[in-house]
């Protein structure tokens, strides 16, 4: 593959996909056998960035001493390279190889990511236009299976549909280092959290009744009540594919792409875009869709692994922050002036730890931080002789009397930069400190 060049004329093959805040996600359409049933992940630059091209993006000193054990990922001449390694060598081996794929790098040329960039911007979320382009000077992409679609070869007649989950954190955090004024994180999601930040913002225009917790909990009641929060309000959690093409969400992520958010219209609309898979009639669909979608959530058993990844996040990022100062050597600024004393006790235990102890504590922060923040791929389609022998689990939906394939796979297994701690406690801050403000004037106005 790596003497493949996608070059300027092969750029009306491939079209939009999405996409997130690192990469754009490209569709093949066309007919060379290497590609077909194939996405492309391009890489973004932010717009206020423009000197990006001269410079070497390669890990950090502190990050190539974070990562010390995996020499081939600190030896990358690249963080695109890094970022397939550390996906291929870290999150892997946590989440199962079965629901993971790293992909290969594949040359791009220049005047084909540029055709892109001109090809898709009119496609593209208006605030994500403002705020990336493609970056013109990356001279690889990374090409992946097409997780929306079963491999070439199915018979026409197949329907294979696909639903992008993004699950968000799972769990509610207790760690002893959670501060008093932010007791809150230990009672409600971050998610929820983070949605009237959000609306405040103006990100969204609704908030969101989903609760990760009832995803992940492993009943099919509150998996179900998940998924059709999900669908009342997709924002960028939640995206439908018919055949590799999106038929409900969001591409770019973003405010709520359904046009009219009343439950039943929404229901509605559902309903007909999966008339060709459930069969059943049309006001029982959604209701054998969401059955299906629990079941096999179950099954896989896929939520159970990545939940254990992300709680490789024991200390929290009150926690973890400290932890990342003993790293880059400098003064902490949380701690100076702080006035709670037993805080500042537990805190410098933290800083009384050795060099090792601080790195794995702020590694397995990260490796939780790709964990909150990847998408769940599941693709099933209706199986139509039982006997036939397949790679695929197979399970069956009693209501319609139906046998399904299925598969899933974890996406956008993106490595965090170690420069990212700040912010990740900064936005913490934002979020908990917006939620218990609107806590304390809503008490104030009812009482």
């Amino acid at each position: 593959m790596d003497h493949l060049i996608i070059q300027g004329e092969d750029a009306s093959d491939w079209v939009y996909r999405g996409e997130g805040n690192a990469n754009l996600v490209l569709s093949y359409r066309g007919s060379v056998p290497h590609f077909i049933g194939k996405v492309l992940r391009v890489q973004k630059a932010r717009r206020e960035e423009p000197q990006f091209e001269k410079k070497k993006q390669l890990l950090s000193n502190d990050e190539c001493l974070l990562w010390k054990d995996m020499q081939e990922l600190v030896a990358s001449v690249s963080k695109e390279i890094s970022g397939r390694l550390y996906v291929l060598h870290v999150m892997s081996p946590l989440l199962g190889s079965k629901h993971v794929d790293a992909g290969v790098h594949v040359l791009v040329s220049k005047e084909f990511l540029e055709s892109i960039e001109k090809n898709v911007s009119s496609q593209r979320p208006a605030w994500r236009v403002d705020a990336a382009m493609v970056n013109t000077f990356c001279d690889f992409a990374l090409l992946i299976s097409d997780h929306s679609v079963f491999p070439p070869g199915n018979l026409k007649e197949d329907f294979c549909v696909s639903v992008e989950i993004k699950p968000k954190c799972g769990f509610l955090p207790s760690s002893r280092f959670i501060s008093e004024r932010n007791a809150v994180k230990t009672s409600v999601t971050r998610f929820r959290m983070h949605q009237f930040l959000k609306l405040h913002q103006k990100e969204i225009s609704q908030v969101s009744e989903y609760d990760p917790l009832d995803l992940f909990s492993g009943s099919r009641d509150r998996i179900i009540r998940a998924v059709k929060s999900l669908i009342s309000t997709p924002q960028n959690n939640f995206r439908l594919f018919l055949n590799s093409s999106l038929v409900f969400g969001a591409l770019g992520g973003g405010m709520d792409d359904v046009a009219d958010s009343q439950t039943c219209k929404v229901s509605e609309a559902f309903e007909d875009v999966i008339k060709d898979v459930i069969l059943a009639d049309r006001s029982h669909r959604l209701e054998c869709f969401l059955e299906l979608l629990a079941e096999m959530i179950i099954r896989s058993g896929v939520l159970g692994r990545l939940l254990s990844v992300q709680k490789l996040d024991k200390f929290d990022i009150e926690g973890a922050i400290h932890a990342y100062y003993n790293i880059i050597s400098q003064p902490c600024p949380i701690c100076k002036g702080l006035g709670d004393v037993k805080l500042s006790h537990q805190y410098s235990y933290i800083h009384s730890m050795s060099l090792e102890e601080s790195q794995r504590i702020v590694r397995e922060y990260l490796i939780a931080a790709t964990a909150k923040d990847c998408s769940l791929m599941i693709s099933f389609r209706p199986r139509m002789d039982r006997d036939l022998a397949s790679e695929y689990s197979s399970i069956s939906l009693e209501s319609t009397k139906q046998d399904f394939e299925y598969k899933a796979y974890f996406v956008d297994l993106d490595m965090k930069p170690l420069s990212k701690m700040v912010h990740y406690y900064e936005l913490d801050q934002k979020i908990v400190g917006y939620y218990n403000q609107m806590e304390m004037t809503e008490r104030a106005t009812v009482s």
